[in-house]
């Protein structure tokens, strides 16, 4: 007897391509609450905080010790060239184009995707959701978009944090430590680090990752499996396929900004 079984093959393809659909009217409902949302931006606006205001400490202190060691990395490089000064260019640059949204979105992966997966798959456990459909309740619109909205907003602001705080890090290190002088770190920082070309594409990169995390978040927690074993599993997938989505997006993003 063949192992392979076209059946089968069929059968799996058929029930990817069903969860693939579902997801993608998930994702466009959820965009297109964008505005009911705004309107009730109470909810949003609990949701901010929720997620964004904790995970500030982990955002905060993660940024300030990647400024320490890019600053202490970029300064030994640039030192074999005779560039030292332009420490202050690497370190802005590398937050802003690459390490800052990345790094935030990892963190934030890992810190509020996770909580909103066991949030929303403890309430499909308890049947809540099925308990707000029977009262005639969207829990779409009330339970799953608002967080959806809140994690967009809440990420740029984070990642802004972030490179802020790595920024610092990066003077304390470079300037406060080493010696390099002040003036060159700022001013060389300032002339390289563009508005549009660098910050803009941080925010862009941003929003897009806060996007992809929260909505990865959210699916998964909205399909897990109404069991204690099924809110753990939904929640490992959610921590490993927002950080893939995140690293390849990154890839994308990254070469359509730069013209490859």
């Amino acid at each position: 007897m063949s192992w392979y079984n076209p059946s089968d093959v069929g059968f799996a393809v058929r029930t990817k391509l069903a969860d693939l659909g579902h997801a993608a009217r998930l994702f466009v409902r959820l965009v297109m609450l964008g505005g009911a949302c705004l309107r009730r931006f109470g909810l949003v606006r609990d949701q901010i905080h929720f997620l964004g205001n904790y995970s500030l400490g982990i955002i905060g202190v993660s940024g300030l010790f990647v400024g320490f060691v890019m600053a202490l990395q970029g300064y030994y490089i640039l030192q074999r060239f005779g560039s030292s000064e332009a420490l202050g260019t690497l370190v802005a640059l590398s937050l802003l184009r690459e390490l800052g949204p990345v790094i935030a979105a990892l963190l934030f992966a890992g810190r509020a995707g996770t909580s909103l997966t066991a949030e929303i798959g403890l309430m499909k456990a308890g049947e809540q959701l099925s308990a707000m459909e029977m009262m005639a309740v969207d829990p779409v619109s009330r339970i799953l978009a608002p967080r959806f909205w809140g994690g967009v907003i809440a990420l740029p602001i984070l990642t802004a944090v972030f490179n802020a705080v790595g920024v610092g890090g990066g003077w304390i290190v470079g300037v406060l430590m080493i010696g390099v002088d002040e003036g060159a770190f700022w001013g060389q920082m300032q002339n390289s680090v563009e508005v549009w070309g660098d910050v803009g594409n941080s925010v862009l990169k941003s929003l897009v990752f806060g996007m992809t995390v929260t909505f990865v978040a959210l699916l998964q927690g909205h399909e897990a499996q109404p069991t204690p074993e099924g809110v753990s599993r939904a929640t490992t997938r959610t921590v490993v396929m927002a950080s893939l989505l995140v690293l390849g997006l990154d890839f994308v993003l990254t070469a359509v900004m730069f013209g490859i």
